[in-house]
């Protein structure tokens, strides 16, 4: 039983290639100097939290993540939670995949000869499995896609509903229990609104928000 592992999974900081850019799976993109602040960010609110065990992808982006989030010594690097390998359509847009196939989403149709979305949800449901024995939290370093896929192993969905959970670069979110049922305690928190924690917000000369910062 699993009763008492929480999955705390942090989606990498922002990339050149974020927000709608190219598909990045197996490409090295590292992170921006926006990015790098973010995964600061990440370690302010995560300090004083402790894990079982801190898993990271072997990209960059994550790796940088992680070390900038002050997990770089504890660390294990994780082949499975690296992104979904895209094929052919690794560094194209989703305008540019749609040139070759109209209307075309990784969901729906997946890569023409990369990954298919049941490789992703089996290495998915492994992490999980080989997670399963700790008592207490996990936390993942890694992707987007990935991370959605996962969601839905942990909730008993089919790999495609991970459509529906939408996630930011630099979110924390929390997969854990309600008694004996899996759930989302905590979905793409960009916020750092954290239980028993309150946020102040980092601002500039312009009076914009930046960041924010967890104070205690």
């Amino acid at each position: 039983m699993d009763e008492g592992l929480e999955m705390w999974l942090v989606r990498h900081g922002e990339t050149e290639w974020s927000g709608g850019g190219p598909h990045a799976g197996i490409t090295e993109v590292g992170l921006t100097d926006r990015g790098r602040r973010q995964a600061a960010v990440i370690g302010r609110q995560l300090e004083g939290k402790y894990f079982a065990r801190v898993l990271t992808s072997p990209r960059q982006r994550a790796q940088e993540t992680c070390r900038l989030a002050g997990f770089g010594d504890v660390a294990e690097t994780e082949d499975a939670i690296q992104e979904w390998n895209y094929g052919s359509y690794e560094g194209k847009t989703t305008s540019e995949i749609r040139q070759i196939q109209s209307e075309w989403s990784i969901w729906k149709h997946g890569t023409a000869d990369g990954e298919s979305i049941e490789q992703v949800a089996a290495r998915a449901k492994k992490v999980i499995t080989d997670c399963a024995s700790c008592s207490g939290a996990v936390l993942l370093f890694s992707h987007v896609h990935f991370l959605r896929v996962l969601a839905t192993c942990w909730l008993g969905l089919k790999p495609d509903a991970g459509s529906f959970f939408g996630m930011d670069v630099a979110s924390l979110s929390i997969l854990g229990h309600e008694r004996e049922t899996r759930v989302i305690r905590l979905w793409n928190d960009v916020a750092g609104l954290l239980p028993n924690r309150r946020v102040r917000a980092l601002g500039s000369d312009d009076g914009k928000v930046r960041s924010t910062q967890v104070t205690r």
